[in-house]
């Protein structure tokens, strides 16, 4: 499994580097600044990759709050976020804040885009 994060965001870095901690092997932690593979690995473009968290397995690439619960489900000591963001309601919540948090950040640190 691949996760795809921006290692330039201060909140993104310190987010992942938690995870980082718990040193799963069948992680790969891809940074997409400027990052060229990474675009041509998930089929997006900068823009898109900086806008949400991606994680590719196998063909498959999930993205934003989707992906999010790829990951906890990955990690042991983050299973039960996984398990409690994963029901119904709770995560159609989750991913509307997702998606308000993330433009946020987006707009934040677009200014990495090269035009």
């Amino acid at each position: 499994m691949k996760v795809y994060f921006n290692n330039s965001c201060k909140i993104c870095k310190a987010e992942i580097d938690l995870y980082k901690k718990e040193k799963i092997q069948e992680i790969d932690w891809v940074d997409i600044t400027d990052n060229k593979l990474a675009t041509q690995e998930t089929s997006k473009n900068s823009k898109e990759l900086l806008r949400r968290l991606h994680v590719k397995e196998g063909e498959k690439i999930l993205e934003g709050a989707e992906a999010f619960l790829l990951l906890w489900k990955k990690i042991p000591k983050y299973k039960f976020l996984y398990n409690f963001f994963k029901l119904p309601i709770i995560f159609n919540i989750f991913s509307f804040i997702y998606e308000i948090v993330a433009f946020f950040l987006y707009l934040k640190n677009k200014k990495q885009l090269k035009n």
